[in-house]
């Protein structure tokens, strides 16, 4: 299974703890996905939020393909999840009781077809994030002096 990874959201894991995480399909305009394949897109500052029993992916950054036509869509347009019914559902009431994010974490190609991964997220308070700095050096000085 080939996945070649287009974007990923950095900021993602030092911003927010992550609970649950799914793969999602996304609904793309003509030279999007071409944009894609060329490695042209940002999930920096992008959420994701349920309106009308649908949910969207808002923020998302595709540039415009280079060879497309005049009628390339806007790079910041909202852009549809494609999610079973159920699953829909599950997000908005688990995102609703427990105040969570929908943050993507990144987007990539399996077989040939875009997916965005959407995580539940909630948002760590700055002690959270010190915490995690302090780990990761941590971390890093024992693999130093044992590497």
């Amino acid at each position: 299974m080939t996945e070649k990874i287009v974007a990923t959201n950095r900021q993602a894991r030092y911003h927010y703890t992550i609970l649950e995480s799914l793969e999602t399909g996304i609904e793309l305009k003509g030279t999007e996905v071409k944009s894609l394949r060329g490695g042209k897109a940002s999930l920096n500052d992008s959420f994701a939020r349920a309106e009308n029993g649908e949910i969207f992916l808002y923020n998302m950054h595709i540039a415009p393909y280079e060879f497309g036509n005049i009628q390339n869509p806007d790079p910041l347009r909202p852009r549809k999840l494609l999610l079973r019914k159920s699953q829909i559902r599950k997000l908005i009431a688990e995102a609703a009781t427990k105040k969570l994010a929908l943050i993507p974490l990144k987007l990539y190609f399996k077989v040939g077809i875009v997916k965005v991964e959407l995580a539940l997220a909630k948002g760590k308070k700055l002690y959270d994030k010190r915490e995690t700095i302090k780990k990761r050096e941590i971390e890093r000085e024992v693999r130093r002096r044992l590497g």
